[in-house]
């Protein structure tokens, strides 16, 4: 029996959604560009979509433009705030624990001449709005803090930083990848003062290649692609309908106090599980997204285990799957030594959980540094 155990780096598409997707593709077939019945029962479908989803972040239906998912929004996010905004200064300010999209968006800004400072967080993994804040000048025209860490869970104060960086200057543009908090904690874009925001399909069980960008009204972004009016010039070229569409049936279908709770208890139920284990170490703070739980496994890397693990049908991770494999910046940036990093674990649950699933991640576990310890 599969236990998945991975969902901060894909998810199930649900039933709903992936029969969404198999209508749009099969019947409701047109190009929403085009004039005729066809077009138009296509554009309508995107129109809902947009709705959905605006709604789910307390933004209105224009202040949504569909992207391919988290990391084009990201980028259009930073390389469209640095083309609109070099004028008036090239400093951004970012944290060092963001996404890679985000990360290496910003270093590729740094060989166009902009100035970047990447922001530390605490040994807890979180950054402080005072040392953003310390950071911000004259020249500043952007910060870029994420709203959960994809690797600890790690809640950072974004409502916070972003009305203390308003108040010291309010033309500065505040982004957010809300990745991995989208469909699991309630979010509001007029509450986090937010000017972009993030978000992705495939972490909210809807198809891959499907995400958004929020561009609240009035704010200005250098587009990355031209050639069509679609999606008002920012994200030009004939939108994905089937995955848009299934974007907004997954997104419709959030209960997001009801699963909270559940996978509290499932998070909850793990730390204890784990903490029996000789050897295992939590990295993830009591008060990080439940959603996310990152272990240190003793003496046993993290490759050698995800491998021991997968023989066993158990599939977690051992951080961002973009990362493949990568030593993790995250830890390192949290200060954790060389051995806790290696041996790091990324467990990380959706609503179709169950105490099956984390019994037999514990008992894997167990048994794999039993095993593994003494090659």
């Amino acid at each position: 029996m599969e236990h998945y155990l991975d969902n901060s780096a894909t998810t199930a598409v649900s039933q709903c959604a992936a029969q969404k997707a198999l209508e749009i593709m099969t019947k409701n077939y047109g190009n929403p560009s085009s004039l005729h019945l066809k077009g138009l029962c296509a554009e309508q479908e995107l129109v809902t979509a947009r709705k959905t989803i605006a709604k789910s972040l307390g933004a209105s239906n224009e202040e949504i433009f569909f992207t391919s998912g988290g990391t084009e929004a990201n980028n259009t996010a930073l390389f469209g705030t640095a083309q609109a905004k070099k004028r008036r200064g090239n400093k951004i300010i970012v944290s060092s624990i963001e996404h890679s999209s985000v990360i290496e968006a910003a270093k590729k800004l740094e060989t166009d001449g902009f100035e970047v400072v990447y922001i530390e967080p605490d040994r807890d993994g979180i950054i402080r709005t005072e040392d953003v804040l310390s950071a911000v000048d004259d020249s500043t025209i952007m910060v870029s803090v994420m709203t959960v860490n994809n690797e600890t869970g790690a809640i950072m104060p974004v409502a916070d930083i972003f009305s203390a960086v308003k108040a010291k200057n309010n033309d500065i543009i505040c982004h957010t990848d809300a990745v991995q908090a989208f469909g699991k904690i309630s979010l509001n874009v007029r509450r986090l003062n937010a000017d972009l925001l993030s978000v992705s399909g495939h972490k909210v069980h809807a198809p891959k290649g499907c995400g958004a960008l929020y561009i609240k009204k009035g704010i200005r972004i250098v587009p990355l692609h031209y050639g069509g009016e679609q999606e008002s010039k920012i994200r030009p070229g004939t939108e994905a309908l089937p995955l848009i569409a299934a974007f907004g049936t997954a997104v419709g279908e959030f209960k997001i106090d009801e699963n909270y709770g559940k996978i509290l208890q499932l998070n909850g139920y793990a730390r204890e599980q784990l903490a029996k284990i000789d050897g295992i170490v939590i990295n993830s703070t009591p008060n990080a997204l439940p959603y996310v739980l990152n272990i240190s496994a003793g003496r046993v890397r993290s490759e050698t285990m995800l491998h021991f693990l997968e023989e066993l049908e158990v599939f977690i991770s051992s951080g961002s799957a973009c990362a493949k494999g990568k030593p993790s910046h995250v830890l390192s940036a949290m200060g954790l030594d060389k051995n806790r990093a290696d041996s790091a674990l990324r467990i990380s649950f959706s609503k179709y959980n169950t105490i099956d699933d984390v019994d037999a991640l514990c008992a894997g576990i167990e048994a794999g540094l039993k095993t593994l310890a003494h090659r």
